[in-house]
């Protein structure tokens, strides 16, 4: 574990706005605006850390994106999205995330050849990227026609709490977060988009079971998008809501202080016995 040097640690996690045309400089500029407005109001209210949606800067649209669309979809070619731009505003952000003195995690498309990784950034608080995450799982039209898996789960300090990452359909697959729990994380940060469709209330189940299963504190960061029975919120490790984002589904920030419970050690004790026993 990692040394318990502060008592309790103030994070946000953000509802914000999600675009689907990487191609479109204007929409990304106004994404990467809303997501530094929602950063100084975390820091405004004392937050150490900061999380972000999936697509919080574009989740880019397999129609906008393939290379035989919009009327059939292919293989995306990636040459039409506004890369300078989009660099631009993660550099922008992450400039802010050192006059804040925030750390910030922040998922965004990773550019890489053949096909990109879809990827959650870590921006300490001097405003350095420390880390990258590559989503693992990939929806079947994510894999087939638009990125490239990542391969392991990352985990990063602050103020002594650990912290694991997780992005997109990552939130389905529990032995991901088992594999969290044996590498002893404090909390899991989860982002999610729901690509404006309905009937994502099972993300919550899930990611509420996740945090129980598991004893520790989940960040589920969603869109703001009315309809897709989702909010972002933060559970704690008795997978209890402890806040969750603006029931309205606009955007907004929630802001709770996590501490270092009990609970996760016992539990967490008592599964690594206990898979030692029952697979010995």
């Amino acid at each position: 574990m990692p040394e318990n040097t502060q008592t309790t640690l103030r994070i946000a996690v953000a509802q914000s706005t999600v675009r689907e045309d990487p191609t479109d400089a204007d929409g990304l500029r106004a994404s990467a605006a809303e997501v530094r407005r929602l950063m100084q109001e975390a820091a405004g209210e004392g937050a150490r850390l900061v999380h972000f949606t999936e697509g919080a800067l574009c989740f880019p649209s397999k129609v906008v994106m393939s290379e035989l669309g919009p009327d059939e979809i292919g293989p995306s070619d990636w040459s039409k999205a506004e890369w300078t731009v989009l660099q631009g505003e993660l550099d922008r952000i992450a400039v802010l995330s050192g006059e804040l003195g925030i750390w910030t995690v922040i998922p965004s498309v990773h550019q890489l050849q053949p096909r990109p990784h879809n990827s959650m950034y870590v921006i300490n608080d001097q405003g350095r990227i420390v880390d990258r995450y590559d989503e693992r799982t990939l929806s079947t039209t994510k894999v087939t026609w638009m990125y490239s898996p990542g391969e392991k789960p990352v985990t990063f300090e602050v103020d002594g709490y650990r912290f694991g990452l997780a992005l997109g359909l990552d939130v389905l697959f529990a032995e991901l977060f088992t594999e969290y729990d044996r590498l002893d994380v404090d909390a899991v940060l989860v982002s999610y988009a729901t690509t404006g469709m309905p009937h994502h209330e099972h993300i919550e189940v899930q990611t509420r079971g996740h945090a129980v299963t598991n004893t520790y504190w989940i960040s589920l960061a969603a869109p703001a998008d009315p309809g897709a029975g989702l909010e972002s919120g933060i559970t704690n490790p008795y997978g209890q809501w402890t806040v969750q984002g603006p029931a309205d589904s606009t955007p907004g920030i929630a802001v709770t202080d996590l501490h270092h419970a009990e609970v996760t050690q016992i539990g967490r004790s008592f599964r690594s016995k206990t898979r030692v026993r029952i697979n010995s």
